[in-house]
């Protein structure tokens, strides 16, 4: 039986989901189900799909098709069917390691029994340099928090139990924004939890140019309203006093890019925020002006 849904959300993205279901086929452990969730594309991902069911791969491909609405619709809709013990995104222009999911597997039956959320695994570029900074020596468990805060850098990749990262709530959806970050729930989640250490690279990244990291500019201006409310989360439970700050001032940037008036009686940390609204408002200058640049 399954164990493990790899779950890939992805928007016109038939160029690159080849690599990805090549990665699953090679694995040596197919005790997983992979999940596509079509955030609306309209190049060919559906017809490579329905291909791909139709061959002798080893595990079972699961495809929902639905409207368009951001990485973290996307998201939701894949916990909803999700119905393995454990679950692992893998992006539409990653890979996943060679021999992943057996290494998931055997780590995960070793402390499945101790409640953790599950583990934290390394990333990798194309090359098999390791994403940021790996895991400081000695390091058992963490919280995604904890990690960053004690010095960490760099993407992560996070293997849920299902029933851990349903328990704390779905992304909001903001009317006509289409980005809210996807660190929201694991904040939540770091709250109750700690992930078991895998010290070993589970997935292999590309960064696309048109991919969320290449146009943070323009996201900033474009969902306002969607990083008002990641801030307001960080600000709940900050992870150092120089985080505290910068959320505050992002905080109050993107309130004042969405025209909400009513930010400082909001915010968390009103004195805090009525002290950083200026530098907001120079970060909205800055923000505009790189996103111009982007043009």
């Amino acid at each position: 039986m399954a164990f493990l849904t790899v779950f890939t959300p992805a928007y016109n993205r038939a160029h690159t989901l080849p690599r990805t279901y090549e990665s699953l086929c090679q694995q040596d452990c197919k005790d997983f189900i992979w999940l596509i969730v079509d955030d609306g594309s309209t190049d060919e991902t559906a017809d490579l799909v329905k291909g791909w069911q139709k061959e002798k791969n080893g595990f079972e491909i699961q495809y929902i098709h639905k409207e368009n609405g951001g990485m973290h619709t996307a998201h939701n809709t894949a916990y909803e069917n999700i119905h393995t013990e454990l679950n692992v995104c893998i992006d539409s222009d990653d890979k996943m390691a060679p021999g992943s999911v057996g290494k998931i597997k055997c780590e995960w039956e070793n402390v499945r029994k101790k409640d953790y959320a599950g583990l934290i695994a390394l990333d990798a570029d194309f090359s098999g340099t390791i994403i940021g900074k790996g895991f400081p020596d000695g390091m058992k468990d963490t919280t995604l928090g904890g990690y960053y805060a004690a010095g960490g850098s760099g993407d992560k990749k996070l293997i849920y139990r299902t029933d851990v990262i349903n328990s704390v709530p779905p992304y909001p959806v903001f009317p006509g924004e289409k980005y809210v970050g996807l660190i929201y729930k694991y904040t939540l989640v770091d709250q109750k939890y700690k992930l078991y250490v895998l010290n070993e690279v589970v997935c292999e990244v590309e960064y696309q140019s048109d991919g969320s990291t290449g146009t943070m500019w323009k996201q900033y201006l474009k969902n306002p309203r969607g990083f008002a409310f990641l801030r307001k989360i960080a600000m709940q439970y900050p992870i150092s006093k120089k985080r505290l700050i910068q959320d505050c001032i992002h905080y109050c940037s993107s309130s004042q890019i969405a025209k909400n008036r009513n930010y400082i009686k909001e915010s968390p940390r009103k004195l805090l925020t009525f002290l950083c609204t200026p530098f907001g408002w120079i970060l909205t200058d800055i923000i505009k002006k790189k996103a111009d640049e982007k043009r």
